[in-house]
């Protein structure tokens, strides 16, 4: 019984050093965004950047559809799609915060 329990114990002490080494550079991406809107921090983005990035990749979808790449040209269209909907929550953020 006292093997078994050391088995255990060295176990979770390997299993939560795992965890416990990851966890802290996952999360530290995720918190520091968080922070920075919770604090009010300003976040400076280009739109015109994400427009024109949003453009190219709609255009880059049409080649692919002409070039008979349709699952390609869909990705593409879809982080178009993204794109397009992270530039409108920037814009409503900013609204909201005026």
């Amino acid at each position: 019984m006292h093997r078994r329990i050391s088995a255990l114990a060295v176990t979770a002490a390997v299993a939560g050093g795992v965890l416990f080494a990851a966890l802290p550079a996952q999360a530290a991406t995720t918190a520091a965004g968080r922070q920075s809107v919770a604090a009010g921090g300003a976040v400076q983005v280009n739109i015109d950047e994400l427009r024109q990035q949003s453009a190219d990749l709609k255009a880059k979808a049409a080649r692919l559809d002409n070039e008979g790449e349709h699952g390609a040209a869909d990705r593409a269209r879809a982080e178009a799609r993204a794109l397009d909907e992270r530039i409108q929550a920037y814009l409503d953020a900013e609204e909201n915060a005026s």
